[in-house]
């Protein structure tokens, strides 16, 4: 693992879609979990979210697990 280089394009796009692979897989680890386990990581992840000082981020990191929650309910 030490050896795999994960370098990202300094094109916007190409982030752009790095993020949304990422989403799609967070979303795809949960549904293998399992209900009770993936409903514990979001709650985790929301009570992380409500400590975020930074405003921004926390509403950056919402949007985002409401668009995971909302794909793992399909």
């Amino acid at each position: 693992m030490s050896q795999i280089d994960f370098t990202t394009s300094e094109e916007t796009q190409a982030l752009a879609n790095e993020v949304a692979c990422l989403k799609a897989m967070v979303t795809l680890m949960l549904k293998g979990m399992g209900q009770a386990d993936a409903g514990k990581v979001i709650i985790n992840m929301e009570r992380f979210i409500a400590q975020l000082e930074d405003q921004p981020q926390a509403d950056v990191f919402s949007n985002t697990i409401k668009q995971i929650k909302f794909a793992y309910r399909q």
